[in-house]
C-alpha cells in the first residue's frame, strides 16, 4: 500500500473535474467536466484519459454534486470506466433534471436519467465500497454533506460538498453551492467540524462572487484555493479567495521554479497536482504543482 494520495483537478474550462487516487490505489472521480485550454482540446475527456494514459479500468466512486452540463458533460464515458457507486443529489427527481434542457444537450440529460435510475441499490456497509470507513480507502477519510433544504428552482444549492482527509491533509470539494446551501450546511456542528482549517480548497461555483460565503472560507481557512473555471469571468471572487488564504508553496513543472501561492485558477496555471502523504519519517507533507 502506498503512503501518498494523489488529487489532480483537471482543466476542463469552465467545468469541474477532481480525480482522487487513494493511498491504496483506488479511484474517485468528482463531477465530468470536459476540454482543456492548456492542451488546446476542447473535446478533451478526462474519463478517457484516465482510461487510456492512466490505464485505470474501473473508478471505485463517483461524485457528481449536481445535475448542470458544466459538471456532467463526460457522462457518455461513464460506463467506459464501470464507476462500482455514484453518488448525486438524487433526491432531484429526473422530471425537474429534464425541464428546460436544450435539444443539443439532451443526450447527456438523457444518460445522467438512465444512471441515475440504475445505480438505486444502497451500499452495504461491510463492503469495501462503505466510504465511512477509512480501511476501505488506504485511511483516506471521506465525508460527503448533501443540502436538501433549498428550493429545488437552483441546483446549485442542491450541491455536494465533499471533505477528503489524510495524514493530517484536507482537501475540500464544493459544486456550485450558493447562499441557500452554505446557510443550511453552516447551521451543522458536523459540517463545520469536516470542513474547518483545510489545506486545499476548490472554490465554489468556479470561483464566481455567487459561491463566496464568508463564513465558509472563514472556517475552510484554506492554505490554497484551487478556482475551475474558464478565462473569461465578470464576477470573479479570486481576490476574495487569496485574501483569504494562508498560502503554501507551489512548484512549476515546466520552468522548474517553486513560489507561494495563496489562489491557483485552472484557466491560468492549467492541471493542479496535489500529493500528501507521510513521509519515511512519519512527518505528513502537502507537494502542489502546475504544468
Amino acid at each position: 500500500m502506498s503512503n501518498h494520495c494523489e488529487v489532480v483537478f483537471w482543466d476542463v474550462q469552465h467545468g469541474h473535474m477532481t480525480y482522487i487516487k487513494t493511498p491504496n490505489n483506488r479511484h474517485i472521480v468528482i463531477d465530468l467536466g470536459t476540454g482543456d485550454y492548456s492542451k488546446g482540446i476542447e473535446n478533451f475527456s478526462p474519463l478517457l484519459h484516465l482510461k487510456n494514459k492512466y490505464k485505470v479500468n474501473q473508478l471505485d466512486y463517483v461524485i457528481i454534486t449536481h445535475p448542470h452540463l458544466d459538471h456532467i458533460d463526460d457522462i457518455l464515458n461513464f460506463d467506459a470506466l464501470k464507476p462500482r457507486v455514484l453518488l448525486r443529489p438524487n433526491h432531484l427527481s429526473n422530471d425537474e433534471v429534464m425541464e428546460r434542457v436544450l435539444e443539443r444537450d439532451r443526450a447527456k440529460f438523457e444518460k445522467y436519467c438512465e444512471i441515475n435510475n440504475r445505480y438505486n441499490q444502497p451500499i452495504d456497509p461491510s463492503s469495501i465500497d462503505d466510504k465511512s470507513n477509512p480501511s476501505n480507502w488506504g485511511g483516506l477519510e471521506i465525508k460527503t454533506f448533501i443540502p436538501k433544504s433549498c428550493n429545488h428552482n437552483n441546483f446549485n444549492n442542491h450541491s455536494i460538498i465533499s471533505v477528503f482527509e489524510f495524514a493530517n491533509i484536507k482537501v475540500v470539494i464544493p459544486g456550485d453551492n450558493e447562499k441557500c446551501s452554505f446557510d443550511e450546511l453552516m447551521s451543522k456542528n458536523d459540517f463545520v467540524e469536516a470542513i474547518s482549517n483545510a489545506d486545499i480548497l476548490l472554490a465554489p461555483h468556479h470561483g464566481r462572487m455567487s459561491g463566496f460565503n464568508n463564513d465558509f472560507v472563514k472556517a475552510v481557512n484554506p492554505r490554497i484555493t484551487v478556482v475551475s473555471d474558464s478565462k473569461f469571468c465578470d464576477t470573479s471572487a479570486n481576490a476574495n479567495y487569496t485574501a483569504k488564504s494562508r498560502g503554501w508553496t507551489v512548484h512549476n513543472k515546466s520552468n522548474f521554479t517553486s513560489k507561494q501561492r495563496k489562489c491557483l485558477t485552472t484557466a491560468s496555471d492549467g492541471e493542479v497536482v496535489a500529493h500528501f502523504g507521510y513521509q519515511p519519517s512519519g512527518r505528513s507533507y502537502l507537494k502542489v504543482m502546475i504544468k
